[in-house]
């Protein structure tokens, strides 16, 4: 089956953010930090849907802030939706904030990331 054929994104818990995402990292991560309630969060969901669908070598990851408040502390973030991007096992950009798809898309192909 092909990436596009399913929804790729990921929900994970903060107990597993450091071994899924930071570690396996060898291919760009996106974790989206959201809550239910958070207006812009949803969003910017269906944009990161489809740039996961867009790009083979991009893994989107959502993390529920309202449940993750140890992974908000430790990580430092104050307000959401906070995208983290994780490249070769550590953290290489930060998004604070609603911002457009083209913005996101312009980082993700600063890694080297083409589309398929």
């Amino acid at each position: 089956m092909m990436k596009g054929e399913l929804l790729m994104v990921h929900h994970i818990e903060q107990e597993r953010v450091n071994e899924e995402v930071v570690i396996n990292s060898q291919r760009l991560m996106i974790l989206d930090i959201y809550a239910d309630w958070c207006v812009p969060c949803q969003m910017l969901s269906p944009i990161l849907t489809e740039l996961d669908k867009k790009y083979d070598d991009l893994q989107v990851y959502k993390l529920n802030a309202d449940e993750s408040e140890n992974f908000l502390t430790l990580n430092n973030i104050l307000s959401i939706p906070t995208l983290i991007f994780y490249k070769d096992g550590e953290e290489k950009e930060r998004i604070v904030g609603l911002e457009s798809m083209e913005k996101i898309e312009n980082i993700i192909k600063a890694y080297g990331i083409t589309e398929g």
